[in-house]
């Protein structure tokens, strides 16, 4: 039996008009495929709504894969794909399986040799880095930072020294109740002529996208509370 595909089907970051971020090839999938894996389902109903989906939810199979779905359940999340029925798989917001856990349904298509098929759209990642003016030739993206403060400085300092004796461009993101903590930690913490880009609520109205040396951060903090955030350190 021919197996069916696993889609990732990229979000919208929060917009008020996700239509204009999501290409074409999204809609055609997200109105034949049958069956979703989602990481939370009201969410992906109002994105799915939002970009103009008429389907009655009734008709689909939309199960959820977040923190707490265990490995033993990533099976049944791919049966359809191994009957020969194709699967799309949304994050939140943005890109699945990057800084997702859609990641371990991914590899374990792979495994069950499904083929995988990603679908263009926003990544608050790429985007960032594009808008920062910083190293777009060697960066790394290292998720969340640690939850103790004093973890977090130590992890701010390596990456902060990283990114100057290599060049490469150093990305992080925290919860956004905390990004006013990191924040403070940062410049605190770091050397006054490093370059910080912070880049929040990206594709929104209120969207915001700065580069500037600590040193400059120093002279007015922007409000970052409750907001999706990205932060890139580079020389």
């Amino acid at each position: 039996m021919k197996k069916g595909n696993l889609y990732l089907v990229p979000s919208s970051l929060g917009s008020e008009h996700p239509t204009d971020f999501v290409p074409p090839a999204v809609h055609e999938v997200v109105n034949r495929v049958n069956h979703f894996v989602v990481e939370d389902e009201k969410t992906a109903r109002r994105f799915l709504r939002s970009i103009g989906m008429k389907r009655p939810f009734e008709e689909l199979s939309m199960n959820a894969l977040n923190e707490h779905t265990s490995l033993e359940n990533l099976l049944s999340l791919l049966q359809p794909a191994l009957k020969g029925e194709d699967i799309a798989l949304m994050s939140d917001a943005g890109c699945p399986a990057v800084a997702d856990p859609g990641s371990e349904l991914v590899k374990f298509a792979h495994e069950n040799k499904v083929r995988v098929i990603p679908l263009p759209g926003p990544s608050s990642i790429l985007l960032s880095l594009m808008a920062s003016g910083l190293n777009g030739q060697s960066f790394a993206f290292t998720g969340y930072l640690p939850k103790d403060r004093s973890d977090r400085i130590k992890k701010l300092k390596h990456l902060e020294n990283y990114a100057i004796t290599s060049g490469q461009s150093q990305l992080f993101m925290d919860t956004p109740y905390r990004n006013m903590n990191v924040l403070e930690d940062i410049l605190a913490n770091m050397r006054p002529t490093t370059s910080l880009c912070i880049a929040s609520n990206i594709n929104c109205p209120n969207e915001f996208i700065r580069t500037k040396t600590i040193g400059d951060w120093k002279e007015q903090l922007p409000a970052l509370e409750k907001k999706p955030c990205i932060f890139v350190l580079g020389k």
